[in-house]
């Protein structure tokens, strides 16, 4: 695990607020240098720590319906489970494909203009994949509260206390 100090977690949380935010402008926040501030970004960049990117809102160019797909497998060989990552990863409208642990084997989030649309996509999925998957739930994102967000200072606080902290 990287050890993040203090300097590190304030870069990263006001990168967060404004990923555009200029390198003076984030020295001036945090009183180090430009070229120090350069360098620490540059070295997180390096060692994994966080990517640039920008975030899209679908629903901003017509794809309304945001929907978690919950998705349980029959038993199946691992090729064919293989085949329908590779199928979900190269899926334009698939924006995220997670295999996770608990009651569900996957969980996809698939973009939609509509149900109607989002029913074309879901019953595609099913009938190339109607071998592998047992059962499918889908619930439509409404509204995001908090999306990717850490408070930096506050998780590494926690790891260091070895314990949750809980509210008072």
């Amino acid at each position: 695990m990287i050890k993040l100090d203090k300097k590190n977690c304030e870069i990263l949380n006001l990168l967060q607020e404004d990923c555009r935010m200029s390198l003076t402008g984030i020295a001036k926040k945090i009183g180090l240098s430009v070229d120090s501030v350069k360098k620490r970004i540059q070295k997180m960049k390096e060692e994994g720590i966080f990517r640039p990117k920008i975030q899209l809102r679908p629903r901003a160019f017509g794809f309304s319906n945001v929907v978690d797909i919950k998705i349980r497998f029959k038993q199946a060989k691992n090729q064919r489970i293989n085949e329908f990552i590779e199928y979900t990863m190269n899926h334009p409208r698939v924006a995220e494909s997670l295999s996770v642990s608990g009651s569900w084997d996957f969980t996809l989030v698939v973009i939609a203009k509509d149900h109607v649309d989002l029913g074309k996509i879901t019953n595609a999925m099913k009938k190339r994949f109607d071998d592998l998957i047992d059962s499918m739930v889908e619930s439509t994102t409404t509204f995001a509260h908090k999306f990717e967000e850490y408070d930096m200072n506050k998780v590494v606080k926690e790891i260091e206390k070895g314990e949750y902290e809980e509210e008072k």
